[in-house]
């Protein structure tokens, strides 16, 4: 299908703008007239500008407070009308979006409303203009879409449709099913916006924290199924009103924006992820030396040495790590977490599903002999690799160190603010990982967002945070080790190496036991304990962070699902206290 996207979406002027979404592949645009206004092109030269980038210019919005007005008020409506239509002439723009009037002064009443809207579709022709009016979810007598549909048929223009809004019908909890009810041709245009779940009142919700689809819990795929239904043949528009978007980069915001519509048709057409990843192949890290000397203490065995690069095989059961000693901007700032492999059963696959989706390929220097390992690159940098076991030949590996640590449990990120969003697009529609829990983590030095998501049967989990957490901080991040007894462990590595596991204060002890009853070597151990409202049990421990990377070792018991959010509070407070 065509697609559009609001010139609202994404930062910049007008011309910067224009410039990013033509190069993210869009069709159209939505020209905002704010966007219009704050331009010093005239509206010929942005009509211009458009068609040499190959932009149709499908909708100019919004007409605001226009219907169900006294007579003095429709008057001067009129004279703003006549004044937009002559400037979407010098646009080319033949489609005006009307809201539908918030003022605590709008007149109740279907038929004044429908009579008004029809007189503004008369003007509207005369121009070669049409009207689709939309319902505002926090309009003042019109806020559902059906009713929106019922003033527009009671009008009974044929220059007069409406205007569907996804975040409109779908903060209000309205069943989308309606849609399939009013006809195609009538169906104007339609805009998309996904969006987290509200803690506000729906005015601020829809005004900053709207996002493309995907990154939030709206069953858009639902709505756009019905929309085309009723028969709609016109874009799939993105109008996206977000205060982090508007700070981005306007060129990844636009590429994140069409990834999000071309994930949204592969779910109309009902495909799934062609190669889902089935488990983690390895975690690479920079830095060889202090991270080989944990890696050691935590029991890994260093069991091969790539034969072309700096990079060696690390093992302990089913946990592979790669150590780099290349030099990259990552390592900078001492050891950090550079790529990730994923199991795949079909690596091509999986790589050719990624690039369908925007994601940049990465190209690689191997030798003839060597593995071909598909990769592409996260938002954050971070590499990520598919992967059979062909990798593995690479490094001729003596064999598996036995060990308690059974594999990788997950994987966290530390995102850039502003790419947050984008991440989520990436890892739900190019891995195919699905949400999990969301959470605000209070930090001494602030507040820390995580989003946590998961493949099927929890073989892949990632978790992504906000990486900066006051001014001074560098982002962390932590590989997580599956592990079958983390007592055990904790019991040798504070014998052998008491300065190795980060420190727990007695205070959150104390509380652990009036809440759970936890076994009292817990707070001799240090090792955190959490348990969901299932009875399912989750052990874990932190190591001191090398570089900006830390180990996490967890046990999972009884179906536990979780990351032991409780406890982040207290490990960060430590990581402060102890300077890292």
């Amino acid at each position: 299908m065509r697609k559009s996207i609001a010139t609202v979406s994404v930062s910049g002027t007008l011309a910067e703008k224009l410039e990013a979404i033509a190069a993210a592949g869009f069709d159209g645009v939505e020209i905002f007239e704010n966007d219009l206004l704050a331009s010093p092109l005239p509206p010929e030269e942005v009509r211009a500008r458009a068609a040499d980038l190959g932009l149709g210019i499908d909708l100019y919005q919004p007409f605001r407070d226009f219907e169900a007005v006294d007579a003095g008020t429709l008057a001067r409506n009129l004279r703003r009308a006549e004044h937009k239509f002559r400037v979407m002439e010098r646009l080319g723009a033949d489609l005006l979006l009307v809201c539908s009037n918030v003022s605590p002064d709008a007149i109740a009443g279907d038929e004044q409303a429908a009579e008004q809207l029809r007189l503004l579709a008369e003007r509207a022709a005369d121009h070669g203009i049409r009207i689709a009016y939309e319902a505002l979810a926090w309009g003042r007598h019109v806020s559902e879409y059906l009713h929106a549909w019922r003033v527009a048929r009671l009008a009974d223009h044929p220059g007069l449709g409406v205007c569907l809004d996804s975040f409109h019908i779908l903060s209000r909890g309205s069943d989308p099913i309606g849609i399939e009810a009013i006809p195609g041709d009538k169906i104007f245009f339609l805009q998309l916006a996904d969006a987290p779940p509200p803690a506000m009142d729906v005015l601020q919700w829809s005004r900053h924290y709207r996002c493309f689809p995907g990154q939030g819990t709206f069953d858009l795929t639902g709505l756009v199924a019905s929309v085309l239904r009723a028969g709609y043949t016109g874009p799939l528009s993105l109008e996206v009103f977000n205060d982090v978007f508007r700070q981005a980069s306007a060129e990844r915001t636009a590429l994140d924006g069409m990834r999000s519509l071309i994930a949204l048709e592969q779910s109309l057409r009902g495909e799934t992820h062609p190669a889902a990843p089935t488990g983690f192949a390895f975690a690479e890290l920079s830095g060889t030396g202090p991270v080989g000397r944990l890696l050691g203490v935590l029991g890994f065995a260093r069991t091969g040495t790539h034969p072309t690069k700096p990079v060696e095989l690390w093992e302990q059961g089913g946990a592979r790590l790669l150590l780099s000693a290349a030099t990259t901007a990552a390592a900078a700032t001492g050891p950090a977490l550079i790529a990730i492999g994923l199991d795949s059963p079909d690596p091509a696959g999986a790589a050719e599903h990624a690039e369908s989706l925007l994601s940049p390929v990465l190209p690689r220097e191997r030798a003839p002999e060597e593995a071909k390992l598909e990769a592409v690159a996260a938002p954050d940098g971070t590499e990520i690799f598919f992967c059979d076991q062909a990798w593995l030949a690479d490094f001729a590996p003596a064999g598996p160190m036995p060990g308690p640590v059974t594999g990788i449990d997950h994987v966290a990120l530390a995102q850039p603010w502003h790419h947050f969003d984008e991440a989520q697009s990436f890892y739900r529609s190019v891995l195919g990982l699905r949400p999990q829990e969301s959470l605000e983590v209070p930090d001494p030095y602030g507040m820390l967002r995580s989003k946590a998501m998961s493949g099927p049967g929890g073989a892949v989990r990632m978790v992504m945070n906000i990486a900066q957490v006051g001014a001074d901080h560098l982002p962390r991040q932590h590989i997580a080790l599956a592990c079958d007894d983390v007592v055990a462990v904790a019991r040798r590595l504070r014998s052998e190496h008491p300065g190795l596991l980060l420190p727990i204060p007695g205070n959150y002890y104390d509380d652990l036991e009036a809440r759970h009853e936890a076994d009292p070597e817990l707070r001799r151990l240090g090792v955190l304990y959490d348990r969901d409202e299932h009875g399912g049990e989750f052990l874990h421990l932190y190591t001191v962070t090398v570089g900006r990377v830390f180990f996490e070792l967890v046990q999972r018991a009884g179906g536990y699902q979780g990351y032991g959010a409780a406890n982040a509070p207290i490990r960060l407070a430590m990581q402060h206290a102890a300077g890292h």
